[in-house]
């Protein structure tokens, strides 16, 4: 009997904080559960987590392109997934680390150049325990949406889910006010994985 191959993939994630799965005991985050279901569904995941703590959008602009070229080589079947935002929405010195007109100009800038190289998708930024950042992460989502559909970038936001669960909230209140534990993350992922964006790449 013939054992047909793995498909293989290479797939780069690229954010902030919780992109690395900040606050998972298991280390997993959403994107290595996402991950772990697509290698039960026969395919030959290779994953890369290029999530960096505190990073903003300006920082990731500056480094992203570099990262994923060298970790996706041509002959490979390479992709991309996005998901930042919620440092820029942070108080730093009265004022947000990142101005939403900066925001908005970085992801145009690195979607408009990622989607010329590689398939991408973009995932908002999900919400933390603080109720006046959740209003400008919400917000920045909203306005990421409105990007995303101009460059059409398939777009998944996660916003308004997330912000009802009371699993995802309460975890992140209870650790450190903005990172959930496993069940949040795993909350995340079952998101992300029945989004058809993302099944269609595995189809």
């Amino acid at each position: 009997m013939d054992i047909k191959p793995l498909s293989e993939v290479r797939i780069c994630f690229l954010g902030e904080s919780f992109v690395n799965g900040t606050g998972d005991p298991e280390c997993l985050g959403w994107t290595g559960r996402i991950c772990v279901n697509a290698n039960k569904k026969g395919y030959d995941i290779t994953y890369y987590n290029l999530g960096v703590r505190r990073e903003t959008s300006t920082e990731l602009k500056n480094r992203w392109h570099r990262e994923v070229t060298y970790r996706l080589p041509k002959e490979y079947d390479g992709k991309l997934v996005f998901s930042f935002g919620v440092n820029d929405t942070t108080l730093e010195n009265g004022k947000t680390r990142v101005s939403i007109a900066e925001s908005l100009n970085n992801i145009r800038d690195i979607l408009s150049i990622a989607k010329q190289l590689y398939p991408i998708l973009m995932i908002s930024p999900p919400p933390c325990a603080e109720t006046e950042q959740n209003q400008r992460i919400g917000n920045l989502a909203q306005e990421f949406s409105l990007v995303c559909q101009q460059l059409n970038v398939p777009y998944l936001n996660v916003f308004p889910i997330l912000i009802k669960s009371n699993t995802w909230i309460e975890e992140a209140q209870n650790y450190d006010g903005a990172h959930p534990r496993g069940a949040g993350y795993a909350e995340l992922a079952e998101i992300v994985d029945n989004w058809e964006a993302w099944l269609n790449w595995f189809k």
